[in-house]
C-alpha cells in the first residue's frame, strides 16, 4: 500500500498529533463539558465496536478499564441501537443537524462563519486537484457541515474550521468514505478549495483499529493552507471519524499567533464533541 512508503520525521509527527485526536476524550468528558443530556456542550469518547452485536447503545466497560476520572477507556464500546440508524433521508437531516456543532458547543470565542451551513451535496475532487460539489451519491441519505472562525483578537488571525456530519446507507459505505480520503492525500497532496484556497503537503494517516479509543475508526490529516486573509502559508489539521454508518469530519485552518498544538486542540475538542453527540442520536 502505498501508505507505507511514507517515512521519515514528518510522517512520525503526523502519527503522534493524529494519535491525540484518535485518543482523546473518555467516558468521563461528558461530566467536564457541562450540560448533558442534551447532545450540546458534551464530549465522550472511546473506540471501535465489535461487528455484528445488536445489543443497544452500549456494552458493560471492560472490567480491567481505569476507573480513575478522565481515564480512556481500553476498548471502544458503544453499539448504536439498530432503531435508531437512519433509513430516511429525513431521519439523516435530523441527525447530522442534531450532531453538528454550533458555535456555542465547540470551543469559547467562536463565531459564525459566512457561509455558516451547507448540505445536501457531497465534495468531489477529480484528477485536476480542484474541488468540486455534485449531488449527493446514492450510498449517501445526508451530508451536512456548520462553519465556525475563533475570531481576530489580541494580535492574533481568525481560526477557520468546520464540522461536517455525514450518514450512509451502510456502514461498509461509511468505511470506504474513510480509505478513499485517506487515498485522497496521496493522489493530490496539494489541492485547490476555491476563492484561492490551497492546501498543500498533504499527509493523511488511517489508525489500526486497536489504537482508535473514540469511534469505530479514524483518520487524521495535517498539511498547510494559504488563502485570502489567512496571512502567508499556515497549518492546517484535520481528522475524519466513523460510528456505525455515520462519519464526522473536523477540519482548523490556522492563523497568525496560533501553532499546530493551538490547532490540534482545537480539532481534538471539536471532534471528541461531534462524535459524543451522534452517539446520543443513535443511542
Amino acid at each position: 500500500m502505498r501508505k507505507l512508503m511514507l517515512v521519515g520525521p514528518r510522517l512520525m509527527a503526523v502519527a503522534a498529533a493524529g494519535a491525540l485526536l484518535a485518543g482523546c476524550g473518555g467516558s468521563s468528558a461528558k461530566d467536564r463539558s457541562g450540560p448533558g443530556p442534551d447532545p450540546s456542550g458534551s464530549a465522550r469518547q472511546g473506540g471501535p465496536a465489535t461487528g455484528g452485536e445488536k445489543t443497544g447503545a452500549s456494552k458493560k466497560p471492560d472490567p480491567k478499564q481505569s476507573t480513575l476520572p478522565g481515564a480512556l477507556p481500553s476498548a471502544y464500546d458503544f453499539t448504536p441501537n439498530p432503531d435508531r440508524v437512519p433509513k430516511t433521508a429525513a431521519q439523516a437531516r435530523k441527525l447530522t443537524r442534531g450532531a453538528a456543532l454550533g458555535e456555542d458547543d465547540w470551543t469559547a470565542g467562536m463565531v459564525r462563519h459566512t457561509p455558516y451551513e451547507s448540505g445536501g451535496s457531497w465534495p468531489v475532487l477529480p484528477d485536476s486537484c480542484v474541488w468540486t460539489r455534485s449531488a449527493l451519491p446514492a450510498g449517501i441519505l445526508d451530508s451536512f457541515t456548520r462553519r465556525l472562525d475563533i475570531r481576530a483578537r489580541g494580535g492574533k488571525g481568525r481560526v477557520q474550521g468546520a464540522v461536517t456530519v455525514t450518514v450512509h446507507r451502510t456502514e461498509a459505505g461509511a468505511d470506504r468514505e474513510i480509505e478513499d480520503t485517506v487515498q485522497e492525500s496521496f493522489r493530490c497532496p496539494d489541492q485547490e478549495l476555491g476563492g484561492g484556497q490551497r492546501l498543500s503537503g498533504l499527509m493523511s494517516l488511517r489508525f489500526d483499529q486497536k489504537d482508535v479509543r473514540n469511534a469505530d475508526a479514524s483518520l487524521f490529516e495535517a498539511g498547510k493552507y494559504n488563502g485570502p486573509e489567512s496571512g502567508g502559508v499556515q497549518d492546517y489539521v484535520w481528522s475524519k471519524s466513523r460510528i456505525g454508518p455515520v462519519t464526522t469530519a473536523v477540519s482548523v485552518k490556522g492563523a497568525k499567533g496560533y501553532t499546530d498544538t493551538d490547532l490540534l486542540r482545537i480539532a481534538a475538542e471539536g471532534g471528541a464533541k461531534v462524535l459524543y453527540r451522534v452517539e446520543l442520536e443513535l443511542k
